[in-house]
C-alpha cells in the first residue's frame, strides 16, 4: 500500500511520518531511474539523496512521490501551497531524502516511487525504488569503560582526557609459548585463548533479512601503512556473542581466522542475517615509535554490485579508531613487586644486604644466576620496567637495552612470557655508548609544571652536554621511542661528564609524606664538603675513611680538605650537577625546599681515546649514596664507609638524619668491592618491577 506525497505543510503530513523524523547524517546519492526498477539496500541511520530534476524524464515540469510505511522521506525545497495529492512543481534544485525506519524482515520489503508528469500533468515516467534496509554497525570500546557499546558515535576518532573517547589497543607483545618463543605479535601462528585477552574486542552488529541482495557484500579493510601495526582476527563460527572484553571459549580461538594483516589489507565478512553479532579480536603489533603517531584505522563497507564483470562500489563505510597503548615507566615512588640482581662470584656480601632489605619490605627477590648473567652484575643497566594498560587488561613490559653486555639475553630468555612483555630498539654498534645504559634512564613522580600536568611523571634521560661538538649520547632509535610514547614527556640531562655517563650516579626521587609527596635527591660535593669541614673544626680531622677496607688506602678528613686539586675537580662536579639541578626545577616545576642534597665527593679519572683527545671523567670518591635502591620507605643505600665519629659513621650518620626526617629508613649495603670499584653502586645492580599507576594514560590532557 503506497502513501501519497509529503506536502509543503507537516500539519498536513500522514502521521506516520510525522512521528518518524528523517534520520541526518551519513547521505548517499541515488540515481533513480524511470527505464527499470531498481533495487536498494538502506543502511538504517543514513539517507538517500537524489537530484529529482538530474532524473527527470525531458519535459517533466511537475512529480509525485509514494511510499510504504516504513519508507520516510523529506523535500528540499519544501513544496509551497500545493497539497499533498496535487502534483509537485520540479525546480532545478528539487532534491529527495529518503530514509527507514526499521531493518527489513524480508528482502526488497518496502518500496517508494517517484512519478513525472509533464505541462499537462501527463505522466512521462515512474522510478521505482525496492528498498531493503539493514543495520550495520562497527562497534569498540569507544568510552573506555571495558564494555564494546552500539554505535558510539565518538568511535571514528580520537580524543584524549576523562571526558574523551576512543578505543584501545595493546601491543601484544608478551608470549604465550615458553619454549622457542617470541613476542606473539611476531608469530604467525593462531593466538591461543591466553592470548585473546591482550587483544581488543571490536563487534560486527547487523539486523535485517536472512541474506543481502544479490552481489551485496560486507568488506573490512585498513590502509596499507596500518596494516603493519594490527592484525584483525574472527571467528569461522557467526552468531550472537558476548560484547564485553572477557576471554572466549576455546571454541572460538580454534576456529579463529585471520581477517587483516600486512599482506590482506581487505577481506569481506560473512553477513550472518537476522539480529547477529560477530566478534573480531584486534591485536597491536607495534609501539608508537618516530614513524607511528599510534593511532589506527579499521573500516568495514557494504559493497553494492554494478554490472556482471564489473567491481562493486562502497555505498556505506562505517570506521572505528584505536590508539595503541604507550609503553609507560614506573618511579620511585610505586609500590614494588620484585627485585632483581644478579649473582657473582664476588657479591655475595651484597646479595645479603638485598636479600635482608628486600625481606624487611616484603617484596620478591629474583636472583639471576651466574650461568645467565655470565659475570655481567649491572641488572639496572640491561633493562628497564615498564607496562601496558587499557580498560580491560594490563601487563609489565621489560625494555631491553642496546648496551647488550653479557645480560642481553635475560630480559627475553628469563622474562618475556605470559603477561609479561618485551620491547627493543635495535641501535647500530658504533652508535651505542655506555649512555645507552638504563642506568641513563629514569622518570619522576607525578609533577605540574606551570599548570600543567603530567600524572605519570616524566622521563629523565642523559646527554652530552648542548654545546659539546664531541661527546655521548643516548642513541637516538631509543630516544625516539621514549618521545614517541608522549604520555611521559622526556627531559634531556647532561650526564656526560661522568665516566659512566649515568644520571643515576648524581640524582633519584624518593617518596615523601609532604609537599609534592616526594624529594628529589642530589649528589652534591659542596655538602660534603660542608659536612667534612664542620667535623674537621670539631677536631676530627684524623678520622679516615675506607678504614679498615681490605685493599684500600684509608685516608684522613684533613688530607681531603688539604687537596687542592680534588676540590677543583668537586668544584667542576658541582657546577654540572648545578646545570642539571636547574633543569629540574623548571622541568619538573621544583622550589629548593623540594631538594635534598647529599654529601657526596667525586674525582676525575682519565678516560683514554684512541685518535681522540684525552677526556677525564668524574667518579664517585667513595660510594655514591644517591645510587640507591628505594623499596617504599626503605631505602638501600651503598655503605660509603666514611670518617667515624663517636664510633659511627659520620656519612650514614647524615645521611639517616635527612632521611628520617621524611619518614624514610636506611639500610645501607657493602658493595664496596664488588659494585663500587668497578665504578657502579647498588642501583646500578638492581632492578624494580612496581605496581603501575592508578591514573589511567588516556586520561591525559593535550
Amino acid at each position: 500500500m503506497f502513501q501519497v506525497s509529503q506536502t509543503a505543510s507537516p500539519s498536513a503530513l500522514p502521521a506516520f511520518l510525522q512521528k518518524r523524523p528523517v534520520m541526518a547524517g551519513y547521505q548517499r546519492t541515488l540515481r533513480l531511474d524511470t527505464n527499470r526498477p531498481q533495487a536498494v539496500v538502506h543502511v538504517l541511520g543514513t539517507s538517500l539523496k537524489t537530484s529529482l530534476n538530474r532524473s527527470a524524464p525531458p519535459s517533466s515540469k511537475f512529480f509525485s512521490v509514494k511510499c510504504t510505511p516504513s519508507v520516510q522521506y523529506s523535500i528540499t525545497p519544501p513544496p509551497q501551497g500545493t497539497s499533498h495529492l496535487t502534483p509537485i512543481p520540479l525546480q532545478g534544485n528539487s532534491v529527495l531524502l529518503i530514509s527507514m525506519s526499521q531493518a527489513s524482515q524480508e528482502e526488497n520489503d518496502s518500496k517508494l516511487s517517484v512519478c513525472y508528469y509533464g505541462e499537462n500533468k501527463k505522466v512521462l515516467g515512474i522510478a521505482v525504488l525496492h528498498l531493503t534496509a539493514v543495520e550495520i554497525s562497527l562497534d569498540v570500546d569507544a568510552d573506555r569503560d571495558g564494555v564494546v557499546e552500539k554505535n558510539n558515535p565518538n568511535k571514528g576518532s580520537w580524543k584524549w582526557g576523562s571526558s574523551g573517547h576512543g578505543a584501545i589497543l595493546l601491543v601484544n607483545c608478551d608470549s604465550e609459548p615458553t619454549y622457542q618463543k617470541k613476542p606473539d605479535c611476531q608469530e604467525d601462528c593462531t593466538p591461543k585463548v591466553s592470548d585473546l585477552k591482550d587483544m581488543s574486542l571490536m563487534v560486527l552488529r547487523t539486523k535485517g533479512p536472512a541474506r543481502l541482495p544479490s552481489g551485496y557484500k560486507l568488506t573490512m579493510h585498513i590502509s596499507q601503512g596500518d596494516a603493519e601495526s594490527v592484525r584483525v582476527f574472527r571467528s569461522r563460527i557467526p552468531g550472537v556473542q558476548k560484547n564485553t572484553l572477557q576471554q572466549p571459549s576455546s571454541t572460538v580461538v580454534k576456529d579463529l581466522l585471520r581477517v587483516l594483516s600486512i599482506d590482506v589489507l581487505s577481506q569481506d565478512v560473512p553477513y550472518v542475517g537476522g539480529t547477529a553479532e560477530m566478534n573480531f579480536y584486534v591485536e597491536g603489533l607495534r609501539f608508537p615509535d618516530k614513524d607511528f603517531d599510534g593511532l589506527i584505522s579499521i573500516s568495514l563497507s557494504l559493497l553494492e554490485p554494478i554490472s556482471a564483470g564489473l567491481p562493486e562500489t562502497p555505498i556505506f563505510t562505517d570506521k572505528v579508531v584505536f590508539r595503541v597503548a604507550p609503553w609507560i615507566m614506573t618511579p620511585n615512588t610505586l609500590q614494588p613487586m620484585e627485585v632483581f640482581v644478579c649473582s657473582t662470584s664476588d657479591n655475595n656480601q651484597f646479595l645479603k644486604g638485598m636479600n635482608n632489605l628486600v625481606a624487611k619490605v616484603g617484596s620478591k627477590l629474583k636472583i639471576c644466576s651466574e650461568d645467565v648473567n655470565r659475570g655481567d652484575r649491572w641488572m639496572q643497566d640491561e633493562l628497564e620496567f615498564g607496562y601496558i594498560d587499557s580498560p580491560h587488561h594490563w601487563f609489565p613490559v621489560v625494555l631491553d637495552s642496546p648496551r647488550d653486555g653479557e645480560l642481553q639475553d635475560f630480559p627475553y630468555d628469563e622474562l618475556l612470557g605470559p603477561d609479561f612483555g618485551y620491547v627493543t630498539r635495535i641501535a647500530k654498534r658504533k652508535d651505542v655508548s655506555s649512555l645507552d645504559s638504563f642506568g641513563n634512564l629514569e622518570v619522576s613522580p607525578p609533577v605540574t609544571v606551570n599548570g600543567k600536568n603530567f600524572p605519570l611523571g616524566r622521563i629523565l634521560i642523559g646527554v652530552a652536554f648542548p654545546t659539546a661538538t664531541k661527546g655521548r649520547n643516548m642513541t637516538k632509535v631509543v630516544q625516539d621511542f621514549l618521545w614517541a610514547q608522549k604520555v611521559q614527556e622526556p627531559i634531556a640531562l647532561f650526564s656526560d661528564w661522568l665516566f659512566v655517563g649515568h644520571i643515576d650516579e648524581f640524582m633519584t626521587f624518593v617518596p615523601a609524606k609532604d609537599r609534592k609527596g616526594f624529594r628529589l635527591l642530589l649528589a652534591s660535593p659542596d655538602a660534603g664538603y660542608k659536612l667534612f669541614r664542620g667535623l674537621q673544626k670539631d677536631g676530627h680531622g684524623q678520622a679516615k675513611l675506607f678504614e679498615g677496607l681490605k685493599g684500600q688506602e684509608p685516608v684522613t678528613l684533613d688530607e681531603i680538605l688539604n687537596d687542592k686539586s680534588l676540590q677543583a675537580e668537586n668544584n667542576y662536579v658541582q657546577s654540572c650537577i648545578d646545570w642539571n639541578r636547574d633543569v629540574l626545577k623548571r622541568e619538573l616545576g621544583l622550589d629548593d625546599d623540594d631538594i635534598v642534597d647529599l654529601p657526596i665527593l667525586f674525582k676525575l679519572e682519565l678516560e683514554k681515546k684512541e685518535e681522540e683527545e684525552e677526556t677525564y671523567r668524574a667518579v664517585a670518591y667513595y660510594p655514591d649514596m644517591v645510587n640507591m635502591i628505594v623499596l617504599g620507605k626503605s631505602l638501600g643505600i651503598p655503605k660509603p664507609f666514611g670518617p667515624k665519629v663517636n664510633g659511627r659513621c659520620a656519612l650514614e650518620a647524615e645521611m639517616c638524619s635527612l632521611m628520617e626526617g621524611l619518614g624514610l629508613s636506611c639500610t645501607f649495603i657493602d658493595d664496596f668491592a664488588s659494585y663500587h670499584k668497578l665504578l657502579g653502586e647498588v642501583h646500578c645492580g638492581s632492578n624494580v618491577r612496581r605496581k603501575p599507576f592508578d591514573f589511567k594514560w588516556w586520561n591525559l590532557e593535550f
